[in-house]
């Protein structure tokens, strides 16, 4: 300042000589604040005393403190600022004024929230542009010096595009520090070692860096964590699907206001708490949703999936107990808050999400609240609505048909009350569509499956083509498209399958957080078109971005096993087609990490145990391991015992078993495993007891070859009669489906 304000000079060097504890040498003895006031406050008031200061030239001199939430003193720091504001409360002429940079911290913003200052939360501006600004001119100056950038634009053309500075905007979230440490990833070291990788090979694997938060993140939240009700108010700002506010939040969880905002007041660096209650609750950077989400990273901060659970049966109780609040009033503005519309929009995808965690009584609880607020107010749209979704998604896996074909009666009723026009239309639709498809899937309704495919498309109509939801919608519709052709093979739903899945991913460019799920559906997609067409360039697309899927979903992803089960399924289809060891192994430890990533009691366990098991079989009748075969039977034996599996498993477990038991009998010739393998084999049979089912017929078939096997080994009659039989019903079937597709 003396230099800057040469008439300040005289006083600062007369009070640094009068007091010289006010310097920092060799240690601080003097407060921040008494330095401030000797040797700033004082010496600037002394020289504005005798006149006009000519050097500032008629502008107050600015002094800029950065990152004073980072001094650890905090009563230091108050201190400072209640001396800042009194010095000016005193002479409010003085020309100057101070710039404080800092993160919201509660001790900080309390004080500065008076009048005389201007608070502006740079959470309001986004900094993209700024960001965009900044990659641009490094990456124009690396064009520069960079002889590998030069020779591929060269031959490319324009590095990066537009469209990969757009994603690494996004990815790096108004964060320049991270900013800085990505540009610094991509162009590598100048010592660097690493000449396999190139600036456009590394530009990909950026858009998958942490952005090193995590300690900051663990740091702030231990400040609260022993607050009431500090895990259900952060797992909800992490979990919920659109941000609410802290009176919001309050009502989803039943307590005060005033107890979110204790929880999230000294976490104002990395959470955005709004100064008033009506306005979101938001996160400074989208990492730490994932740091939550992710439980190898936030450990005992983890926002666990059965929140999700938890959430909708607040969201529920909310909803019921407003209704009873309504009980005579026309119009209640109550209707129109923020949180009765997140729960509307919300609800049932929390529902979706948590519902593998929800207890019987608690499913029950919900479905039991939804007929209560149903006959207090009858004929309400969202009410049938919202029961009908916790029938469909909560049915009694004892009656599932029952809960089933009520829900879907619901969702008739209450779309017969939503015209066209209305906003929650779409989504009604949406939930319809996967009742009905359900229902297909039990019973094997036809009419029920085209229902379901206009539903969709109605629903698909009424989400415009860059809308959020719009991808969900395709992927549903491509789904049903997809089953229809499994029934009529007609090309035409195949295609369109895949072209609606294409639309979908390209609406999640990277890095959006659901291409991993977009990238599974269409390699489906594909992989089903292959298997109609056998166009390689299918299958090999499908594994590519099966691929691209599995790195997306690191450990400890939810949906990894998902996408290792995906991959694993195309692979084993190119070792039928090329007959490669190797994609056969691959696929083999793919199952391996899915099924480890399902135990029990997890409902996906059934599906893993059996691919292994396929695979496993596979692998035997290539090199005669006998050890795949009795690993195969302990699989299938497992699958047909677990508490979790559903009834429609068990046939697929019958099968597998019913061949490897097969095949384990021609190994040995211990006619102990064919007997097994026929005993298994019937049981299948019924299961499979209505006429006109092709897996019937192959059934029989199946049965029939173990029963000729018998007799051959035995020479029981009985034996041949029964083959006889087997032969004669799988061929009167045969000729009864040939009859129905002519």
């Amino acid at each position: 300042m003396a230099a800057a304000v040469p008439e300040t000079a005289p006083f600062v060097r007369a009070a640094a000589s009068a007091r010289p504890g006010l310097k920092n040498v060799p240690t601080p003895v003097s407060s921040v604040a008494m330095q401030m006031q000797r040797l700033v406050y004082g010496p600037l008031k002394s020289a504005a005393d005798r006149g006009p200061i000519q050097s500032l030239a008629g502008y107050p001199f600015l002094i800029v403190i950065d990152g004073l939430d980072e001094c650890e003193d905090k009563d230091e720091v108050g201190e400072l600022i209640d001396s800042m504001l009194a010095f000016f409360d005193d002479n409010p002429s003085i020309p100057l004024r101070i710039f404080i940079t800092s993160r919201v911290e509660q001790h900080i913003q309390s004080r500065l929230n008076v009048p005389g200052v201007h608070l502006d939360n740079l959470a309001d501006h986004c900094s993209d542009d700024d960001i965009t600004a900044f990659l641009e001119v490094l990456f124009q100056d690396a064009g520069r010096r960079n002889a590998v950038i030069q020779a591929y634009v060269r031959q490319h053309g324009e590095w990066p595009t537009a469209g990969d500075k757009q994603k690494l905007v996004q990815h790096i979230g108004g964060s320049f520090i991270f900013a800085s440490a990505v540009f610094k990833f991509i162009m590598g070291s100048s010592t660097s070692r690493d000449h396999e990788t190139t600036p456009m090979t590394r530009l990909p694997l950026a858009l998958k860096m942490n952005p090193g938060l995590d300690g900051l993140y663990t740091q702030t939240l231990e400040r609260s964590e022993n607050i009431p009700h500090f895990s259900n108010v952060i797992s909800t700002v992490a979990l919920l699907q659109s941000p609410l506010s802290t009176s919001g939040i309050a009502e989803v969880l039943g307590i005060c206001t005033y107890e979110v905002v204790n929880v999230l007041v000294d976490l104002q660096a990395i959470i955005q708490v709004p100064g008033t209650d009506d306005i979101p609750v938001t996160l400074c950077h989208t990492s730490l949703r994932d740091f939550l989400t992710t439980q190898s990273r936030s450990g005992r901060f983890f926002a666990h999936p059965r929140h999700h659970a938890h959430l909708y049966l607040r969201l529920i109780r909310y909803e019921y107990e407003l209704c009873r609040q309504r009980l005579g009033a026309a119009t209640p503005s109550i209707e129109s808050t923020s949180t009765i519309a997140y729960s509307r929009r919300y609800s049932v995808e929390h529902l979706e999400k948590g519902r593998s965690f929800l207890e019987r009584s608690e499913a029950e609880f919900a479905i039991c609240l939804c007929r209560k607020a149903l006959a207090l107010h009858p004929g309400r749209a969202e009410l049938i609505q919202a029961l009908a979704d916790a029938l469909y998604w909560t049915a009694d896996p004892r009656v599932p048909r029952v809960d089933l074909e009520e829900a879907i009666s619901l969702y008739r009723q209450a779309l017969s009350l939503r015209p066209p026009t209305d906003e929650g239309r779409w989504l009604l639709l949406h939930s319809m569509g996967f009742a009905l498809e359900n229902h297909y899937e039990l019973t094997g309704d036809w009419d029920g499956l085209e229902e379901a495919i206009s539903v969709c498309q109605e629903a698909l109509k009424l989400r415009s083509s860059h809308h959020s939801d719009r991808p969900d919608i395709l992927h549903q519709l491509a789904g049903l498209l997809r089953a229809r052709h499994h029934q009529f093979e007609d090309i035409n739903d195949l295609e369109e399958a895949v072209s609606l899945d294409r639309e979908a991913l390209d609406l999640r460019a990277s890095p959006h957080p659901d291409r991993s799920a977009s990238l599974n559906q269409l390699a489906i997609s594909l992989r089903e078109h292959y298997r109609r067409t056998n166009a390689t360039a299918d299958l090999e697309e499908a594994i590519s971005l099966s691929r691209e899927a599995v790195e997306l979903r690191q450990p400890p992803h939810r949906d990894r096993s998902n996408s290792l089960n995906e991959l694993a399924l195309s692979l084993r289809y190119r070792y039928r087609l090329e007959n490669a060891m190797a994609d056969l192994e691959e696929a083999i430890s793919l199952y391996r990490e899915a099924l480890e990533l399902r135990p029990p009691p997890d409902p996906d366990r059934s599906l893993s145990l059996n691919n292994l098991a396929i695979s496993l079989g596979d692998r035997y009748r290539r090199t005669a391991a006998t050890a795949d075969l009795e690993e195969a039977i302990l699989l299938g034996l497992e699958g047909l015992e677990l508490p979790s599996s559903t009834p429609s498993d068990h046939p697929y477990h019958l099968l597998n078993l019913s061949l490897s038991l097969e095949d384990m009998y021609g190994a040995t010739g211990d006619l102990s495993h064919l007997q097994r393998s026929i005993s298994f084999c019937e049981k299948l049979l019924d299961f499979r007891v209505n006429a006109g089912q092709e897996d019937r017929v192959e059934t029989l078939d199946l049965l029939a070859r173990l029963f000729q096997k018998r007799f051959d080994a035995t020479g029981q009659k009985e034996d041949l009669a029964r083959l006889e039989a087997l032969e004669d019903e799988a061929n009167r079937l045969s000729a009864f489906i040939s009859a129905i597709d002519t």
